[in-house]
C-alpha cells in the first residue's frame, strides 16, 4: 500500500509546481514593511526553507522537508542530492532592518561540526539589496591595519570600540554581496534585503548594541573567536541595468546560485534539467508561471517552488517585473 502510494505521488509530482506559505519571525531590529497591517510586525519572512508548508495542490500542508525525504532527487534534483543528500539545502528569506542587527559571524562546515557536533552545517550567505534608504550601510570585514590581537582583545573585553574596527560599507539598491563564513558583519537600518544561505541558523553574536542578553540576545564570544577569519572581505556585485528578458547570475558558490530575471514584454523560458529545484520570488510587478497547461499567478513577494522533475517552464510578464531565482 505504501509503495503504491509513493509511486502515485511520484507520478503526480511531475506536474506540480506549488506555492509556499511564508513564515514570519519578529525580532527587536525589525520594521513594518513585510506585513504592515498585521501585529506583531515581522523582521523576517522565511520564504523557502525546510519547514515551509505547501499552500496549493495535492501536497497542501506538507513541509518541504517531508517532500525532500519522500522524493529525493525527483524533488531536489540530481546535483543537489549528490552534494547534500535529501535534506533541503538552502534558506531564503527577506529581512526588514529598522535597526542595526547584531555584529555577528558564522562558522564554516568544518567549524560547525567541531564546535556544535555531528549534523550541524556552516553558513555561507548572500544578500541582494531590494530597498535602500538614504545613507544606509552594512558592516563587513575588518579594517586594514587592525590586527587579530586588537580584534580578539576588543571582543573578549566586550569593548564598544569593536565597531570601530569593522568596515562600514554604503550599499545601493540591486547590489549583491557574498558573505563567506568567518566574516564579521551586520546589516544596518534602512535596508530591505533578500537573503539566500545554507540551511543553517548558526549565528555567533559578538556585539548587540547594548541590548539585554536576558531578552534572548545572548552573545557567543568564545565561539565567535574560534571562527573569525581576519582576512575575510565581502564581495560586492554592483547592479547594472538589465535588458528585457535577460537572466543574470548575481552570485554563485558551492552551496547555492542566485539569479535575477527582468521582464517587460518578453517571456523567459527556464529549465531545471532535473539538476536542482528552482525557487521563484517575485520582487516587482506581476507574472504568470506557465507549466504544461497550468498557470500560476505571482504578485509581490509570492514564492513558487519548481521541483527538479518539472524541467521546462515559462515566465510570462503581466506587467514589468523583476524576479529572483534560487537554486542549489
Amino acid at each position: 500500500m505504501i509503495d503504491n502510494c509513493l509511486m502515485r505521488y511520484n507520478c503526480l509530482m511531475d506536474k506540480t509546481p506549488f506555492f509556499l506559505l511564508p513564515e514570519y519571525r519578529d525580532y527587536v531590529w525589525g520594521g513594518a514593511k513585510l506585513r504592515p497591517d498585521v501585529l506583531p510586525t515581522a523582521a523576517e519572512a522565511w520564504l523557502i526553507f525546510s519547514g515551509n508548508h505547501v499552500s496549493t495542490g495535492i501536497y497542501t500542508g506538507q513541509a518541504i522537508s517531508e517532500l525532500a525525504f519522500q522524493f529525493g532527487a525527483e524533488f531536489l534534483g540530481s546535483r543537489v542530492v549528490e552534494k547534500t543528500g535529501i535534506r533541503f539545502p538552502v534558506l531564503v528569506k527577506i529581512l526588514d532592518c529598522a535597526q542595526w542587527l547584531s555584529l555577528q559571524v558564522h562558522p564554516n562546515d568544518e567549524q560547525a561540526k567541531r564546535i556544535e557536533g555531528k549534523g550541524f552545517f556552516g553558513k555561507m550567505e548572500a544578500w541582494h539589496m531590494l530597498e535602500i534608504e538614504p545613507n544606509a550601510k552594512i558592516m563587513a570585514g575588518i579594517k586594514e591595519g587592525v590586527t587579530s590581537k586588537d580584534l580578539i582583545s576588543a571582543i573578549e573585553n566586550k569593548n564598544k570600540s569593536l565597531v570601530d574596527l569593522i568596515e562600514k560599507i554604503e550599499v545601493k539598491t540591486g547590489d549583491t554581496l557574498l558573505i563567506n563564513p568567518g566574516t564579521i558583519h551586520a546589516l544596518g537600518p534602512g535596508l530591505l534585503v533578500y537573503e539566500i544561505q545554507q540551511s543553517s541558523d548558526l549565528t555567533y553574536r559578538i556585539y548587540d548594541w547594548e541590548r539585554n542578553e536576558a531578552d534572548g540576545r545572548k552573545l557567543h564570544l568564545d565561539k565567535a573567536v574560534k571562527v573569525i577569519n581576519p582576512e575575510a572581505r565581502v564581495h560586492i556585485t554592483h547592479f547594472t541595468p538589465m535588458k528585457d528578458g535577460e537572466v543574470r547570475t548575481l552570485t554563485e558558490c558551492q552551496y547555492f546560485k542566485l539569479e535575477s530575471i527582468s521582464l517587460d514584454k518578453i517571456s523567459a523560458y527556464q529549465n531545471t534539467h532535473g539538476e536542482s529545484f528552482h525557487g521563484l520570488t517575485l520582487i516587482e510587478g506581476e507574472v504568470q508561471i506557465i507549466f504544461n497547461e497550468e498557470t500560476f499567478n505571482l504578485k509581490k513577494f509570492d514564492t513558487l517552488l519548481i521541483p527538479a522533475c518539472c524541467y521546462e517552464y515559462q515566465i510570462k510578464p503581466v506587467t514589468k517585473s523583476y524576479i529572483l531565482k534560487s537554486s542549489a
